[in-house]
């Protein structure tokens, strides 16, 4: 099994690791009594299907028998900072207690004063890399953009990003998020711009914006929001998401649609996702329980259930405690050795003109 898990580990090279010791670390009595107090939790952007979220939500209140409300799951990471910001005041359900944002949102929200720092017990099995040094942000899990592929649709999938301005797949891409609030859908931007040779950050990023350009003038690109119901619907047969959605869609529909799940040959574009407090939290101790949880080898274990490579992964899998059936349902290895993890500079300088510019050069309001 270690064997297989070190090679799967290939994409990780520019995450370095820190530790493999497996900390055994359980929450406090203390922090487990006030969090119980407090008696509630407010998440936002967690569909159930995304990273085994549903399980580990579960798992949180079963174990501790804490509420959970859980806002707008659909929303992307820039509503998410939204959410944070309007709600200062609020200590009602509508104020989100903890985000799920991708990794340049994480820093932003820093900046603007929107978290506050918490170190799990596990920090020191977070790669320095995937965290803020004062604990306001940290890794959780990661996975690489893919191709989701309706079959009963589309017979001959597309390999990579090139294939998707072909004649055969008029009307059929879609992003699985808006470009100016997604991170997921502005890394796919991103990605496409390194495919065509740009550098990491700014230049990838024009190149990217000029490559959708492309694909909406040609009538391939549709400006809605790809899900697996519009996926099995066939109004998105081709839908550029997360490996780790398109893998949880396949198995939620069950071969109806026969899903397929394409890693492009290049430009394969690697995302960590990072958890944060809110600094205006109305529940900061169910906030850091939660923390606990997920960074926990029972949360750990959730997300790659879910098909993501949880932030504990090295560390985990060189203790032996990674299950080979899960290892087993994942794609090949060498499918991810080509991954890309760019600096935060370079997500935040893309960033900032996918966001800025996607209108202005590429014309479709996706919705």
């Amino acid at each position: 099994m270690l064997t297989y898990a070190a090679r799967l580990l290939s994409m990780t090279t520019a995450i370095a690791i820190t530790g493999v010791s497996i900390a055994a670390a359980e929450p406090s009595a203390e922090l487990i009594e006030a969090a119980k107090a407090e008696g509630e939790l407010t998440t936002i952007a967690l569909p159930h299907d995304w990273c085994g979220y549903g399980e580990i939500i579960d798992s949180f209140k079963k174990k501790y028998g804490i509420k959970v409300n859980e806002l707008n799951p659909d929303a992307g990471s820039g509503d998410e900072i939204e959410a944070i910001k309007a709600n200062k005041g609020n200590k009602g359900p509508q104020a989100p207690d903890v985000i799920d944002v991708g990794f340049a949102f994480g820093t932003s929200a820093k900046k603007d004063g929107l978290t506050q720092p918490y170190k799990v017990s596990t920090w020191d099995e977070i790669p320095d890399s995937a965290k803020d040094a004062d604990g306001h942000w940290y890794g959780d899990y990661y996975g690489v953009l893919a191709f989701e592929v309706n079959k009963d649709i589309v017979k001959d999938s597309p390999q990579d990003w090139e294939d998707l301005l072909k004649s055969d797949f008029a009307n059929a891409v879609a992003l699985a998020g808006d470009p100016r609030a997604s991170a997921q859908a502005i890394l796919a931007v991103h990605a496409v711009g390194i495919a065509r040779g740009g550098e990491p950050g700014a230049d990838a990023a024009k190149k990217g914006l000029e490559f959708f350009k492309e694909l909406n003038a040609k009538g391939n690109f549709v400006p809605v929001i790809g899900k697996a119901a519009s996926l099995a619907q066939g109004s998105t047969p081709i839908v550029i998401r997360w490996d780790y959605n398109s893998l949880a869609d396949r198995d939620t529909l069950k071969g109806n649609p026969e899903v397929d799940t394409v890693i492009p040959k290049n430009g394969v574009m690697a995302g960590v996702y990072v958890q944060a407090i809110s600094a205006y939290a109305p529940h900061p101790n169910a906030a850091k329980l939660w923390m606990e949880h997920l960074y926990s080898d029972e949360g750990q274990i959730g997300f790659l259930k879910g098909y993501c490579h949880p932030i504990r992964f090295n560390a985990m899998a060189k203790a032996g405690k990674i299950p080979a059936e899960l290892l087993e349902k994942l794609p090949p290895a060498e499918s991810y050795e080509s991954a890309i993890f760019p600096t935060i500079e370079q997500l935040e300088e893309a960033q900032a003109v996918i966001t800025k510019e996607w209108d202005s050069v590429v014309g479709a309001n996706v919705q």
